[in-house]
């Protein structure tokens, strides 16, 4: 399983309703975290669900960041996270 579809398997526990996992390591060649372009190292992560609704954006951030610290610690350098709050909720 690629660091992609981990990413996506450990943010399914909210029951997102949208989710979005995009890999920007290519764009992040030669910065921090990822100085020979090698390994999946940013993301950017786009999610809605109703159990993040109710959370301000720290909660929320850091509920995701936690469910992820496999990840950070396994590589995983910089993530961008984006709640989306629909009508739905």
């Amino acid at each position: 399983m690629n660091r992609k579809e981990a990413i996506e398997q450990k943010l399914s526990v909210l029951n997102p309703h949208f989710l979005e996992v995009i890999d920007e390591s290519d764009k992040h060649l030669g910065h921090s975290g990822n100085p020979d372009g090698v390994g999946d190292t940013h993301f950017i992560v786009k999610i809605a669900a109703t159990s993040l609704s109710a959370m301000n954006k720290i909660v929320q951030h850091r509920t995701i960041n936690n469910l992820l610290a496999e990840e950070f610690a396994s590589g995983l350098h910089a993530l961008s996270i984006k709640v989306i709050i629909t009508k739905e909720e």
